[in-house]
């Protein structure tokens, strides 16, 4: 994607224009990112772009076609003197001053780009100068009409003004130098002949600015679409990018879950089959039995999420792939998972479960999940409640665990702590509770002990909306907080 200010090549051959608003000057040189005009040695990446386009067949740099105007003009005004028919208006026989006057006639085009103005102003005078030395055919005299190549060469000249200069230098043109041309036309008519010449003139070169107002509007329309569709593209590769960040927040925080709970479990086991294992051989038993079972819990949960992360091809192939996630009737058995490590919880359920989506099924248990992972880190073997109380009067879930703290003589393995300081287990866990509308609550308790309080909506036929839906909304404190 480019970006949004720079030139590129366009279909068709041709540049963008410089700005309506006259900040960019019709000056040799491609315009930059910025809108200003370079120098004309200043030949950037793009330029060599556009030459390639050229080899190709596709464009013709403006350069180029300036100087091959240029030549065009000149050639048609020295073979003018040889190409008037016979029995035509006497004219003056081509010296060496006829030679110079066409050559200025002719060679500022070439430097158009670089001098708008002084270019056709200096083209208009050496037409007017052919004309007075009668070197031309009178625009209109006693043999009619006779527009040639100076007057084309004129007005060519204000075609590419009006194409390439800003309003100012537009307005410029058609209101001095066009009654200017018409004006001197007229007067180097022959008699009965003035009017004519004017108008005639004056609509030639009217119909010449008005064609190259009107090519540079469609110009500036076409580009306004394109740098509309380049900031549509810019938006679509924005919101992709937000999108990915989200997928990658949210893979984080599974994987946070997984690891932090399973792999604390599996140190705990570990340190206490160690220390168990020569007095007590069969608890030693027990415990490596249950690392083995956590660990392999661990891997499946892990290539499961990971399977996540698979191809859009392949997911379109093999849909059942899509990881099945945990609910809250998977609750007890990460309480027993626990109880194992040697955490004593006392699960107790109130009220009638009812539906909750996924989503908030999933933020129930890792919720849970998180909240017995620290308990077991940093109290140990203490005593837990957990309580699950639905609540449909109330159209909510709330989730109370609340810990008695460690206990002195408590001497159970723990967990080291990480090195990095806290970990992002609470913050996690506030944003599950937030992402479906719900609050969590945390802190220690004044007699010891910790407690996490959250509260999840549960839907309502009627979809109202919940008072508790803000993640800084009021509930109800556990007691003893």
């Amino acid at each position: 994607m480019k970006e949004p200010g720079a030139r590129s090549a366009r279909p068709g051959g041709r540049r963008l224009l410089p700005a309506e608003d006259g900040s960019a000057e019709e000056t040799g040189g491609g315009f930059s990112a910025s809108g200003e005009a370079g120098g004309p040695g200043g030949a950037s990446t793009v330029d060599r772009m556009d030459l390639m386009d050229t080899l190709a067949g596709r464009r013709v740099p403006p350069a180029v076609a300036d100087a091959g105007l240029a030549l065009a003009l000149a050639a048609g005004g020295l073979i003018t003197p040889i190409a008037m028919p016979s029995g035509g208006p006497e004219l003056r026989a081509p010296d060496s001053t006829w030679a110079v006057l066409v050559l200025l006639l002719a060679l500022p085009l070439v430097v158009h780009r670089h001098f708008p103005l002084p270019a056709l102003t200096a083209t208009a005078a050496a037409a007017g100068a052919l004309q007075a030395m009668h070197y031309v055919p009178q625009l209109s005299g006693p043999e009619g009409t006779s527009i040639g190549p100076a007057y084309v060469g004129v007005a060519a000249a204000v075609f590419v003004t009006a194409v390439r200069g800003t309003p100012r230098t537009a307005t410029l043109v058609i209101a001095v130098l066009v009654p200017a041309a018409s004006l001197t036309e007229a007067a180097l008519a022959p008699d009965g002949h003035r009017l004519t010449a004017l108008l005639t003139e004056a609509v030639l070169l009217v119909a010449a600015w008005a064609l190259g107002r009107l090519a540079r509007a469609r110009a500036a329309v076409r580009n306004q679409v394109l740098e509309r569709a380049a900031a549509v593209e810019r938006e679509q590769t924005a919101t992709a990018r937000a999108a990915v960040m989200e997928e990658r927040a949210r893979i984080a925080r599974e994987l946070h879950d997984i690891v932090a709970h399973n792999v604390s479990l599996m140190v705990v086991q570990t340190i206490a089959a160690d220390r168990v294992q020569d007095r007590d051989g069969p608890k030693a038993h027990e415990l490596h039995g249950a690392i083995e079972e956590t660990g392999r819990a661990t891997v499946t949960e892990l290539r499961r999420l990971l399977d996540v992360l698979r191809t859009d091809e392949e997911a379109a192939a093999d849909p059942s792939r899509e990881p099945p996630q945990p609910t809250v009737e998977a609750i007890p058995a990460l309480v027993d998972s626990v109880r194992a490590a040697g955490l004593r919880v006392d699960l107790a359920t109130t009220g009638t479960p009812a539906d909750l989506p996924a989503g908030s099924q999933l933020t129930v248990y890792r919720v849970v999940q998180e909240a017995l992972t620290n308990t077991l880190k940093h109290a140990g073997r203490t005593r837990t409640a957990l309580t699950l109380a639905w609540e449909p009067d109330r159209h909510r879930l709330t989730v109370r665990l609340c810990d008695d703290g460690p206990r002195p003589d408590d001497g159970a393995p723990r967990p080291p702590a990480p090195a990095g300081g806290p970990g992002h287990g609470l913050v996690g866990m506030r944003e599950r509770v937030g992402a479906v509308g719900g609050s969590l609550h945390t802190g220690g308790r004044p007699g010891g002990g910790y407690c996490v309080h959250a509260v999840v909506p549960l839907p309502t036929s009627e979809d109202l909306p919940y008072e508790g839906h803000l993640a800084d909304a009021v509930h109800p404190r556990p007691a003893g907080r």
